[in-house]
């Protein structure tokens, strides 16, 4: 009889999510080391036993926000002296490694992911680029003011967007967690649907929300006056990106691997622009936008 193959314990730094996984978190107050649920096992660090967290731990996911720049390179010593056989750094957005300006959010990534390959020798690095988080970005942040019915787009209202549901991204990791490490990729792009500006207003008014009218903005102006503007917020950036078409994950474009993951959508399927404006009656986010800040 053919024993059983172990499946890979996942660690994910700076959140949670839908594995059975060790969650790390910073350890404050009298708090024991180590707790345990039903679902996952949560292992408190600090800089003295970092180390330690990742104590047989096969796949790390680091999720840390941008507020912890600190620990995302200090974590790399850690994962060098561990037994983590893949690592998949704090990505999952656009694409920065096609930008034709600096950015202190993207910057510090392309260095975090320098740093990587210098300190994993034996470790894989893979980077997830999945385009924008459909429930995050139809909103007034980038544009897209359904609430008042006016859709302002950079450029074209139909250069292709990929959007990827936070759901799938997250299924998609858990494949990529499962799978032989020496066939997982350096990056993959991830698009769970790609769609135009013109698309999502038509699909928002067949939900329910009113007809939508859309305004084209002058696409040099607008990105020479952003990047003229120095802030760490990068929603205008992006704003600009979707017009140039650097949001694109389809085969024509940048790629996209979702087969990979995802075969023929056998395991799951994508959620589509179509199915969250139906989902949200055609009036999505009513509520915090974002960049954190209520929008609405």
């Amino acid at each position: 009889m053919t024993p059983l193959k172990r499946l890979p314990t996942v660690a994910i730094a700076g959140g949670s999510g839908h594995l059975d996984i060790i969650l790390l978190k910073r350890k404050t107050g009298n708090k024991s080391a180590q707790e345990k649920s039903a679902e996952s096992t949560t292992r408190y660090y600090d800089e003295a036993n970092l180390a330690d967290s990742l104590k047989d731990v096969d796949v790390l996911i680091n999720t840390i926000g941008t507020s912890g720049y600190a620990f995302r390179d200090q974590l790399l010593s850690a994962v060098a002296v561990s037994n983590v056989k893949l690592y998949i750094p704090s990505e999952f957005g656009v694409d920065h490694t096609v930008h034709d300006f600096d950015h202190p959010e993207w910057d510090h990534k392309k260095i975090h992911f320098n740093l990587a390959n210098e300190t994993l020798r034996t470790t894989r690095i893979c980077r997830i680029f999945i385009g924008l988080f459909t429930e995050d970005s139809i909103g007034p942040w980038f544009g897209f003011n359904t609430k008042d019915a006016v859709y302002e787009c950079i450029g074209s209202q139909d250069t292709p967007v990929s959007f990827t549901a936070l759901v799938d991204v997250g299924k998609a990791v858990a494949q990529l967690s499962r799978m032989p490490v020496d066939t997982v990729p350096s990056q993959l792009h991830l698009g769970g649907d790609t769609v135009t500006v013109r698309d999502i207003a038509q699909v928002m008014e067949k939900a329910g929300s009113s007809s939508i009218r859309i305004i084209e903005l002058d696409l040099p102006e607008f990105k020479r006056r952003t990047l003229n503007t120095e802030t760490s917020d990068p929603s205008q950036h992006i704003r600009f990106l979707m017009g140039e078409g650097r949001v694109d994950h389809s085969e024509n474009r940048f790629g996209n691997d979702n087969q990979l993951v995802n075969k023929d959508e056998s395991i799951w399927k994508w959620m589509t622009m179509k199915q969250y404006a139906s989902e949200s009656k055609g009036r999505p986010w009513s509520g915090v936008g974002w960049s954190g800040s209520d929008l609405v």
